[in-house]
């Protein structure tokens, strides 16, 4: 039985390789950290399987790393761990620093030390290419949809804390691939989505106001047409006491004209497992191919309940912009398609129902 060790396994990514992998008969170690209340709510699927288990550790604690590949001496490690937000990268960049670049860095040492049969999959972003794109010529990009995109030559430019680190980690394993044998492959992921994304993130902030609007809606028997628009809240007519529920936020959020190439996270995960089979370690960006902007993501979610004036629900608040802005992403996994193969099976409009569906689903259901 091949093993698995995989980090940051109570997040989206992690949840959805664990499953991938029980499927494929792996035995599979899942690193968490030590938390005082129960974030084990995405891994129901496999907490009661018999070939999975959860061990605590910290990957910015080399020790605790050390220790751990030397104990289970995996046949595929996956680092999913991270600071994976952006802007909190900008509040707490030496942190971000810690888990994102020094715990990559563990991990290979104690590959190199203890385990060099063991493969390493490092997840690298797409937001270490920041505002570099290059440019295809005008024929091409009528035939194929696209002019601006980033693929494996595109040069890096992080633009925050969180893909300084990121882009460290990134070349951190090419040096260990080159210097010492070891096989390790970096996932330069798109933007990736799903029914079990963080809350905190624009698109899941969006389906989840969604659902709980929605909810609120029903629960007062009222139709869209009837509804008072203030400047951060939303009212029932005649009835405005505060106290009561009668009233419901607008969704805050920032800046509408950042475009993103979105994919579904449970497709991104099978081109994670693709790399660590491949005969030779490499690297590889995973994409859709496509891009939107968050304003066509709203679009496209809003359409979903009948609503097509958004623009009356939304607030723009400037404390949810970036520092520094990444305006543009597109990537172009042709390497991928033809060498792992790999080709992603949802596209836009079917993540976006999915996310809104679920979390229309999950509001009811706490009503």
């Amino acid at each position: 039985m091949k093993s698995a060790l995989i980090t940051g396994i109570t997040g989206q990514d992690g949840s959805y390789l664990a499953e991938l992998l029980l499927e494929k008969d792996y035995k599979v170690i899942g690193l968490k950290r030590r938390t005082s209340t129960d974030n084990l709510i995405r891994l129901s699927k496999c907490v009661n399987h018999p070939n999975f288990i959860i061990v605590e550790g910290e990957i910015s604690d080399s020790g605790c790393v050390y220790d751990i590949v030397n104990k289970y001496k995996p046949d595929e490690i996956y680092n999913l761990a991270a600071q994976s937000h952006v802007a909190t990268s900008f509040e707490q960049p030496d942190f971000t620093f810690q888990v994102n670049a020094l715990g990559p860095l563990h991990f290979l040492e104690a590959i190199r030390r203890y385990s060099l049969e063991s493969k390493f999959y490092q997840a690298s972003t797409s937001e270490m290419f920041g505002s570099q794109k290059d440019k295809k010529s005008e024929e091409t990009a009528i035939n194929h949809n696209y002019i601006y995109y980033q693929n494996e030559n595109t040069r890096f430019e992080p633009q925050s804390p969180y893909a300084v680190a990121k882009t460290a980690a990134h070349h951190l394993v090419r040096i260990y691939r080159d210097a010492y044998n070891v096989f390790g492959c970096c996932g330069i992921l798109f933007n990736h989505e799903s029914e079990r994304r963080g809350e905190n993130f624009v698109t899941r902030k969006i389906t989840k106001w969604i659902g709980e609007f929605i909810v609120w809606i029903n629960r007062h028997s009222i139709s869209y047409s009837d509804l008072i628009f203030c400047e951060n809240e939303i009212y029932i007519p005649g009835r405005v006491s505060r106290d009561q529920g009668f009233q419901f936020p607008k969704l805050r959020l920032g800046n509408l004209e950042a475009r993103r190439d979105w994919g579904h996270a449970k497709d991104y995960v099978e081109a994670m497992y693709s790399m660590l089979q491949q005969n030779m370690p490499d690297d590889y960006v995973i994409a859709t191919g496509k891009t939107h902007s968050i304003k066509e993501f709203l679009n496209e979610a809003f359409g979903l309940i009948d609503l097509w004036d958004w623009q009356d629900y939304v607030v723009i608040d400037p404390a949810f912009y970036r520092p520094a802005e990444v305006e543009y992403l597109q990537g172009i996994s042709n390497k991928a398609y033809d060498k792992l193969p790999w080709t992603p099976k949802i596209d836009f409009q079917q993540l976006v129902r999915l996310m809104v569906d679920h979390d229309i689903d999950a509001a009811q259901k706490l009503e």
